[in-house]
Formats: structure tokens, sequence, C-alpha cells
């Protein structure tokens, strides 16, 4: 099976070189020093205390030399879709499915959804309708992502913990083609499951970090000490109260309780968030898709979100500043 990885990252190197070391064909479209070190000595992933390197993936910066593919994976951060959106018409046949690996609220959250909002563009995720215009929702598959990886160097990526990528159609139907990339998943050492209510697993997600990436980012704490700090713990408690009530007026129901959710992300341990990586190289953050969206679904279901707007205010300015700066932010030991 032919699978291109759009943005292979921590995420999306991780899933290339499972993919590729399962005998999968794949392709990555990356740049820069990542694209040179790939091309130069291969892929390599370390997990488990052990150093897998793959070196038959084939990696380019220009999309129209992969070629069509069975399955494309989009696996850069929700902002970078919207650039790459009007690109992707090289890697498209027929039957190309397309598997969206994004945090937070996805572009497509309304499409195919029958609720009251049915077909309504979700514009902090999709300003414009830019991405809706350019990849059809039919060949669309969510995907809800759970591992916690790094870059620790150009081509090398750590693993943290977790590895499941459960799956879904966007209107929870059960079909051969989500059956079969749950499957090609699976084989190659992944938990994958096929959903018939993807929304909720997407919730379920975004409900920690629509609280602890931000918060994280803003103070340069992780997930353990944020949980750990009684006022930064609360703080994340608010966020998420006030997120599930915009969710459940979306009909949606949280199969975990919230303090089971804080747990399990303090649970995770001394893990930095990827916000605050973000922050700390100097990357654009992403925060309209995890923080901003939810916000504006606040707005659509008359839901008051201030807690949620307060740090939404506070990790907005910090990113101008980063930006306009061309800078990064990091607390260093002066011991």
């Amino acid at each position: 099976m032919n699978v291109c990885i759009v943005g292979a990252g921590a995420i999306g190197g991780y899933v290339a070189v499972k993919l590729a070391l399962a005998g999968a064909k794949v392709t990555t479209i990356i740049r820069g020093a990542n694209l040179a070190a790939v091309q130069a000595d291969g892929m390599k992933l370390i997990e488990d205390g052990a150093e897998h390197v793959v070196r038959d993936i084939f990696s380019t910066d220009h999309l129209a030399q992969a070629g069509a593919q069975d399955i494309v994976i989009l696996a850069m951060k929700a902002h970078q879709v919207t650039p790459i959106a009007n690109q992707l018409a090289p890697l498209l046949g027929l039957a190309t499915t397309i598997v969206t690996m994004q945090n937070g609220i996805p572009w497509w959250y309304f499409q195919k959804h029958g609720g009251e909002f049915d077909g309504r563009r979700v514009e902090s995720v999709d300003p414009g309708g830019v991405i809706g215009d350019h990849i059809a929702i039919e060949r669309v598959i969510g995907c809800v992502v759970y591992p916690a990886c790094e870059m620790v160097a150009p081509g090398v990526i750590r693993h943290i913990e977790g590895n499941r990528f459960p799956v879904g159609e966007l209107d929870d139907a059960e079909t051969p083609r989500v059956a079969a990339i749950a499957e090609l998943f699976k084989k190659a050492g992944l938990k994958s499951s096929v959903l018939t209510n993807i929304r909720s697993e997407i919730w379920l997600k975004l409900w920690g970090n629509l609280s602890f990436n931000p918060i994280s980012a803003l103070t340069q704490a992780t997930l353990v000490d944020i949980c750990q700090f009684p006022p930064s713990r609360a703080l994340a408690a608010s966020m998420m109260t006030e997120a599930q009530t915009v969710a459940n007026k979306l009909g949606i129901e949280f199969r975990v309780s919230l303090e089971r959710r804080i747990a399990g992300a303090e649970g995770v341990g001394k893990h930095k968030t990827s916000m605050l990586q973000d922050v700390e190289a100097g990357r654009a953050l992403e925060i309209d898709a995890l923080v901003g969206s939810v916000i504006e679904l606040g707005r659509l279901t008359q839901t008051p979100t201030p807690h949620i707007d307060a740090v939404y205010a506070c990790a907005s300015l910090l990113a101008n500043r980063l930006r306009e700066s061309n800078g990064r932010l990091t607390i260093s030991d002066t011991k």
C-alpha cells in the first residue's frame, strides 16, 4: 500500500517509521534540515530503548514528485494545513483517502455532522474556507492522535508514550476503507479502533489539550507541574468545565470524568506539551485549533467561556511576540 505522510515531524515521523517497518511503501513530505537528514541517513525512531532506522522511505519537499497514493496522512499542525491544501492534487488518485491527524477541532467538524449546524465552516481553523474548497470531504477519515513523541534531531524521533490512533468516518459509518486503515495501523504495531462517534473522541483529547497546552506554553511547565500545582490545576479544570458545557450542547458526552482526565495527564509526568516545545523552538503555536475553535463553538452555542478566553488572549499575545521577534523562549537552569 502506498502511503504519503505530509508533515513528518514528531508524530508523522513516528507513523512513517512504524508503517515502513511493517512493509508499507512510505513517502514523506518534509523540508529543510529534516529532509536533508532523512535523505542522507534515513529516518530513525527511538522507542523502548531500541533504535530503528528506515532508509527506504522516499522523502521530498515537492508533492508533485510523490505521485498518486492510496492513503495521504496529513500529520502537520492544524495551522499548516491551509498553506498546502491547494497543493495536494498530485497525491490524489480516484480512490485516495485522506487521514487527518490534527489536534483540536478539525476544519471538517460540521461536515456530515447531521445536526443543527450541519455543513457549517469552523472559521478559526479554516479561515475563508480554503481547506474545504480544496479537499473533497468524501475523501476524509478522522483520526485522533494519542502518542507523545518529540523530534530530538533532524530525522530522529523519540517515542515517549502511547500508541493509539483511533479512526472514524465523518458520518460515523463503519466502512471497508476505515476498517482497512485501522488494520494498516494495527499491522504496524499501533493501536487503532474504528469509532462510530469520532467527534466524541476528538473532544476527549481536546479536553486536556485546550488547557494544558497553552498553560504550559505560558508557564514553561510540564504536565505533572501543572497538575500538581493547585492554582494551575484549578485553572485547567475551569477551562475544561467550560469546554464540556460547549461539547454537551453539541451532543457530546464524555466517557471519563474531568478528574480522571486530569489524572491521566498527571500520570504522563515531566512531559513538555507540543505547544511548549514549539515555544522553545520558536515555531508557530497551534492556538486556534486547540483554543480559539472552542471559543468559536462557545459563541455558536451561546456558552460563556471566560477562563478559556483569558488564557487564549495571553497565549495569542505570546505567539505574536515570538513571531514579531523571530524568537524563542525557555527557562534556563542558572545553577
